[in-house]
């Protein structure tokens, strides 16, 4: 969903090479969390709020959720230096089992239906512009979706540092489409276009569960402050810098996001917004005129991009959960030629694939958002936990436990509030959490001589087949797939 430090959002390995100043800082992340959910989102935080004055509340509230986040997994970062982000603070808090459901619920629903999100929005946003009277198919929408997962995982298959130009090209195509939407809706606003914001507050939906599902929304475009741990090794005097880069950079982010939703609205009423399926091509037939195709192909690279750092971090999170035992270990196997987690990249195209089938894309953003935040909260909390339990770690960064709290409170209202609200989309997320439990028992907790044997075997075979066909072996613990070293090919 953002630039290639990005990629590491839901758990990668990647290590910035030089250290970053606080200008790098600040703009690697503004880079990271500006991707392709500010447009998807706000047609979902309208749908559950209903006004427009509440969803610019709500698009406020989301950012300052994830500055709080955000600090805390600062203060994570430095003082857990494991690859996995929650997984490891999990791990290292609360043990193999809530870390290994936390695994369990990525490999299952959260990585593949948040990349399924990405790709159905690009396809939409490459189709739409060609429909602009209805809407585009629903058939050809998804075999875009399926031939874009098809071609990246393909491509990473090939070769890790493949994407390493696109992520640039991604971050330059995003940002212009936002200031281009941006200009264009204050200047409509500057020519007295308000009508829409008369009585804005008009039809608010007030009740909790609707805010929380609107929330869901929002903090989805906002995903990418957790990358940030992934930075603190490499940054100059990272207990001035990195709080102070959030600091700066988050509220940035927030002031972008709030402007892109006001020139919106300035332009589309809520019926409008509502009933577009790609919000940005809707706003930009209305008002660029020939420049109208620039914000499709500028959204549809964003996508491109941002679906392949999503697709590198799920790999990388999947292969730090086979090494750490929790997974087999055909998901740590590395091509012995490109050097690439191949095992891991089919896998998780192949669930992706399958997410594809779901029809709505709002539903597919609340399907993996109830176990998303569950375990976010839970990777801070581990902060609290700690701070009792291992008082004499070495923080680099220590924060007032004022801001974890705070978050795990509000991650609590973002995990039971859906429960009513949202209840059979709530129960499919408890549902893939609970069904790993029998699964750790039966292949983590029981020694290995009370394994069923057959399960043994089903393994074994696996493995062997998978190495033949994919010309993989398993690879060394240590092993740092940005920096291979042949003599850690086991």
């Amino acid at each position: 969903m953002v630039a290639e430090a990005e990629s590491t959002s839901k758990g990668g390995d990647v290590r910035l090479k030089q250290e970053i100043s606080l200008l790098h800082g600040v703009c690697l992340i503004v880079g990271n969390m500006i991707g392709s959910g500010i447009f998807v989102s706000p047609k979902g935080v309208l749908m559950y709020t209903g006004s427009f004055g509440l969803s610019l509340i709500i698009w406020a509230v989301g950012g300052v959720f994830s500055v709080f986040g955000a600090l805390c997994y600062a203060e994570l970062g430095t003082t857990i230096r494991k690859s996995g982000a929650s997984y490891a603070y999990i791990l290292e808090a609360f043990g193999g089992f809530l870390a290994f459901i936390r695994l369990w619920t990525s490999l299952l629903i959260v990585e593949p239906a948040c990349q399924a999100v990405i790709a159905l929005t690009f396809s939409s946003y490459l189709i739409q512009p060609f429909y602009p009277t209805c809407f585009a198919p629903y058939v050809a929408v998804r075999l875009l979706a399926a031939a874009i997962i098809g071609l990246l995982t393909a491509v990473n298959c090939m070769k890790v540092k493949w994407g390493a130009i696109l992520q640039v090209i991604s971050t330059v195509a995003k940002v212009l489409a936002l200031i281009v939407i941006i200009i264009a809706g204050l200047v409509k606003l500057g020519q007295g276009v308000d009508q829409n914001f008369q009585d804005s507050f008009r039809d608010s939906k007030l009740n909790a569960g609707d805010m929380a599902l609107a929330l869901y929304s929002a903090l989805y475009s906002y995903s990418g402050w957790d990358t940030l741990n992934f930075i603190t090794e490499e940054i100059k005097n990272p207990e001035r810098n990195l709080p102070l880069s959030i600091a700066i950079s988050m509220p940035i982010v927030t002031v972008i996001y709030i402007l892109t939703n006001v020139a919106y609205y300035v332009v589309m009423d809520v019926d409008l917004v509502l009933s577009s399926e790609a919000v940005a091509v809707t706003f930009a037939d209305k008002v660029l005129g020939w420049a109208r195709w620039l914000i499709p192909l500028s959204v549809a690279i964003s996508c491109y991009g941002g679906l392949n750092s999503s697709i590198i971090a799920a790999s990388r999170l999947f292969f730090v959960g086979s090494r750490e035992g929790h997974l087999p270990n055909v998901l740590c196997m590395i091509h012995i030629e490109c050097f690439t987690p191949i095992p891991a990249l089919l896998f998780n195209g192949m669930m992706s694939l399958i997410y594809l089938s779901v029809p709505d894309v709002f539903q597919l953003i609340n399907y993996f958002s109830f176990n998303y935040w569950l375990f976010i909260g839970m990777s801070i909390a581990s902060l609290i936990y700690l701070r009792f339990t291992a008082p004499h770690l070495h923080r680099p960064v220590k924060l007032s436990l004022f801001f974890p709290i705070v978050y795990c409170i509000c991650s609590i209202f973002l995990v039971v509030v859906p429960l009513y609200s949202d209840t059979m989309n709530s129960l499919v997320g408890i549902g893939v959490a609970l069904s790993g439990v029998p699964v750790y028992y039966v292949c983590i907790h029981l020694p290995p001589s009370s394994r069923p044997a057959f399960l043994r075997k089903i393994l074994n075979t696996i493995s062997i087949y998978t190495q033949k066909l994919c010309l993989c072996c398993v690879a060394a613990p240590d092993i740092d797939l940005d920096n291979i070293d042949p003599d850690k090919l086991e």
